[in-house]
């Protein structure tokens, strides 16, 4: 193949990423990222400035915790019906649409509220941003799934992050400068300030509204088999007539919800299924393990906020985004597989770099160097990652099936992050690194094993619909 094809099949494959199936995923990413920041930081630094004491600052970020357990009601979101938003929209448009309104209207209700006056309703609202917008991400996630088939889920994601770090920006930095805008001095609190700032937040999340009412419902069908094994419980349930005909009908609905999405994935993959959970609940361990720790260490050698910001906000945020592009075209040229195996030895390399800058101590170059590579790997990672979720999924059980990977994915990561800064302590930074680099090679050995044992996926979001993606 001479170098004009190759640069013609590199652009038709970028131009994918601005189709309408997947330019859609870019305005559905900012929805899902706006609420999460105004419920977590940005609510933080508010409620430091109302003068809240901090412990009760922490405890109101447990609210955050919404996101971990959404797995617990994505059941409903795959199998209830909303009166009138269903039958007008279809399920996965008015579930995003319903969680999009309760958002706005959980914000409305932060902005003409003053934690000052009642800070125990200020928190029944901030839960109710929060579980609107983890509800949110269920049916977005669900729906990027059934949009695309499998080939094109790394481009679908990579739109998706990049629209949820845009929002993440705005609803962070972008709030803060409103506040700081409408407050007639530099110092001090200004009920008003943050009023308006989340207000306009509130108005941000149209962006969403307006996207849910432009695109299309997934035209997809449940699995003939999964159908098959619903109706041979189904009708054991019934023949227990000793069983009110409520709670057989409850019955056969709990077990169609909330066991069948566990059931089937089990079925599908026998003993197989040990081999990609243990892979989902690893893969991303060496960076976020490193990621609990690498502000405080930024601090330690010596690098300013300034630096910081410059170097891990802006420009790591730019290389991440450049990461996810890059994964989103490669998943779509060579396969999920490969790139997931590539997005292992990335992170895990990368950290590599990091005790090299230990060793090496102040050095903004190096610092440049370092937080560029490891976000433009940990973009392209996630790309490949989201795509190898997604793949996992029956359509039939979109939304519970993905919400539990996604848990599972920071389960174990999160946990062994806890103890960082012990192992800081006692290991110093550039054993730490060397650790979290060597966390990496598991990982890689279950990928392998994975690319060589697992049998290909009979899922039908195998083929998808594509039509405009």
């Amino acid at each position: 193949m001479n170098s004009t094809n190759r640069s013609t099949n590199w652009f038709n494959t970028l131009a994918v990423y601005w189709q309408p199936g997947t330019r859609s995923m870019l305005f559905l990413g900012f929805s899902a990222g706006l609420p999460l920041l105004l419920v977590f930081g940005t609510l933080s630094y508010w409620l430091r400035e109302a003068a809240i004491d901090r412990s009760t600052i922490g405890f109101l970020s447990w609210v955050a915790l919404a996101y971990g357990f959404k797995w617990a009601w994505a059941p409903l979101v795959d199998r209830l019906k909303i009166p009138w938003l269903t039958a007008s929209l279809g399920r996965r448009r008015a579930w995003m649409l319903l969680a999009q309104i309760s958002v706005i209207f959980g914000l409305c209700g932060l902005a003409f509220s003053d934690p000052l006056q009642g800070l125990h309703r200020f928190a029944w609202l901030a839960l109710l941003v929060a579980f609107s917008s983890a509800t949110q991400d269920i049916a977005i996630d669900a729906y990027r799934i059934e949009r695309a088939a499998v080939r094109l889920q790394g481009v679908m994601a990579a739109n998706y992050m990049i629209g949820y770090r845009i929002a993440m920006i705005v609803s962070g930095g972008g709030a803060l400068a409103i506040a700081q805008w409408a407050s007639p001095n530099e110092t001090g609190y200004y009920l008003n300030a943050w009023m308006f700032a989340y207000l306009a937040m509130a108005t941000l999340m149209l962006v969403g509204v307006i996207t849910v009412l432009l695109i299309k419902e997934p035209d997809v069908h449940p699995n003939p088999d999964t159908l098959e094994q619903e109706d041979v419980v189904d009708r054991i349930i019934e023949q227990q007539d000793w069983l009110p005909g409520v709670v057989r009908s409850f019955s056969e609905w709990f077990y169609g919800a909330v066991i069948s999405p566990f059931a089937d994935f089990i079925r599908r993959y026998g003993w197989h299924a040990i081999l990609i959970l243990a892979l989902i609940a690893t893969y991303r361990i060496s960076d976020v393990v490193l990621g609990v720790i690498s502000n405080v260490f930024y601090v330690d050698l010596g690098f300013t906020k300034r630096e910081v910001a410059i170097v891990a906000n802006v420009l790591g945020v730019i290389m991440t985004l450049l990461g996810a592009v890059l994964g989103g075209m490669m998943v779509t040229r060579v396969g999920v597989m490969r790139i997931l195996l590539l997005g292992g030895i990335l992170a895990a390399s990368t950290n590599l770099l990091f005790a090299w800058l230990a060793g090496i101590g102040h050095n903004l170059a190096m610092l440049t160097l370092v937080i560029s590579a490891d976000n433009l790997s940990a973009g392209l990672a996630t790309s490949a990652f989201i795509a190898y979720l997604s793949s996992l999924t029956n359509v039939s059980y979109s939304a519970t099936q993905y919400a539990l990977f996604s848990s599972v994915m920071l389960l174990l990561p999160k946990f062994v992050g806890g103890f960082s800064g012990v192992m800081v302590d006692g290991l110093g930074y550039v054993n730490f690194f060397l650790i979290t680099a060597s966390m990496g090679i598991p990982v890689l050995i279950l990928i392998l094993m994975a690319m060589r044992y697992l049998p290909p996926s009979r899922t039908p979001n195998q083929e998808a619909a594509t039509e405009g993606a």
